[in-house]
């Protein structure tokens, strides 16, 4: 009689080797690390000069004079440590800070490698504010440190631990494009990103008088020649009908997308835009959950979708949102904080863009590189970041938790 798929003794030379097969399905501890200690901060970044967009011109906002950063640092009882942000433009960074502080002791004893889990626990520490909006921007600073804390356990940029498929990215200019800028002063920028390595520029719109528009996009397309990627931004201050007229009058300048042209929710006016024009349509970046952005995708509203991980509840709701972007067959464009979407942006299957910002440089002790168009990813573990000693004293206030 057979003796088929019956296990045999190991034999004397060792040559055998007896496999229960329960206990592969045996618990046990996976890591024996854990979270010690937690320390928050809240820190204003101060801008050179104010910065205005179409939503001051509109009167909807006041010009941006300052942005609040709350910052995560995590060290665990084996010395491993991880560091992450969120922040706010204008309002809401104090309630970004006290909703962390609410719900931080929850990570005190826990494996830091379980950032799934440990995401929802946070989630529902302090779910009767909502899961979205501050509650989960807040929780973001925590998310993207663990990401980070893990990454350099790992020895690896973040990028190769998420599992890269390129080793840079394709990088735009923003900052040097803004509405209170003279238009000269908008081409000397422009020129100085393209002389340092960055690939595109956006400028932008949504001017009152749209005639203003269409002369600065005129100045700077003739600036930059038709070979640069020239991309505009409306930051949601056109109405449909003025959408699609300044949508088909823009064709002619051959640019690489129209951001925000519509209110941030209006999923239908974009998928009208987006049906009607040859040019690109972006948008994403005020949202601040996977489920509005979903809208945008379920309507198909975008050519581009333009999360911001800090927004949107850090590294895990990204990655959970890239995915059904990439089964779309939807291009990827972070918004802001490129020390974190340069490796998220490296990890998406399809070419993206990132965006350039040198308003954090002062808060750091490292630089992203750019070169022939693109964003290097850093050589460094994890994020690749460490706070200045600037950046400290531009703390306004820190808790800590833990040993």
């Amino acid at each position: 009689m057979s003796n088929a798929g019956t296990p045999t003794a190991p034999e004397p030379d060792g040559l055998h080797t007896f496999f229960n097969p329960l206990s592969a399905l045996s618990g046990g501890v996976a890591t024996t690390d854990r979270i010690r200690h937690v320390k928050l901060s809240t820190l204003t970044l101060p801008l050179d000069a104010p910065i205005s967009d179409a939503k001051v011109l509109t009167g909807r906002q006041k010009p941006m004079t300052e942005i609040v950063f709350l910052f995560a640092e995590i060290l665990t009882d084996n010395g491993a440590s991880g560091i992450g942000f969120s922040y706010s433009k204008r309002a809401g960074g104090p309630a970004q800070y006290a909703h962390a502080k609410e719900i931080a002791d929850n990570l005190i004893g826990e494996d830091p490698s379980d950032i799934g889990r440990l995401y929802t626990k946070l989630l529902w520490a302090g779910a009767s504010v909502g899961r979205s909006g501050v509650a989960t921007q807040a929780i973001a600073a925590i998310d993207i440190a663990l990401y980070d804390l893990k990454a350099k356990r790992a020895d690896l940029p973040l990028a190769k631990l998420l599992g890269a498929f390129r080793d840079s990215v394709r990088t735009y200019n923003t900052s040097g494009g803004f509405l209170q800028a003279p238009i000269d002063e908008v081409k000397e920028r422009a020129s100085k990103s393209l002389a340092d390595g960055i690939g595109g520029i956006k400028i932008k719109v949504g001017h009152p008088d749209s005639k203003v528009d269409i002369a600065r996009l005129t100045a700077i397309r003739e600036h930059l020649g038709d070979d640069v990627a020239l991309m505009v931004d409306a930051n949601q201050q056109w109405d449909r009908p003025t959408a699609m007229r300044m949508g088909r009058i823009m064709e002619k300048f051959n640019l690489i997308w129209i951001e925000e042209p519509l209110d941030a929710y209006d999923a239908e006016g974009h998928a009208q835009l987006a049906a009607a024009l040859d040019t690109s349509i972006a948008t994403g970046e005020m949202l601040s959950s996977v489920g509005e952005h979903i809208n945008l995708i379920n309507h198909r509203s975008v050519d581009i979708i333009q999360p911001d991980a800090p927004r949107i509840g850090g590294i895990t709701p990204f990655l959970r949102l890239a995915a059904l972007a990439d089964e779309a067959g939807l291009q990827l464009a972070p918004h802001f904080a490129m020390e974190i979407h340069v490796h998220l942006a490296a990890a998406y299957p399809r070419e993206p863009w990132v965006e350039h910002f040198e308003w954090l440089n002062p808060l750091f002790n490292e630089r992203l590189e750019t070169a022939d168009g693109r964003m290097l990813i850093p050589n460094r573990p994890g994020l690749g970041i460490t706070l200045s000693e600037q950046a400290l004293a531009w703390v306004t206030d820190t808790v800590e938790f833990g040993a």
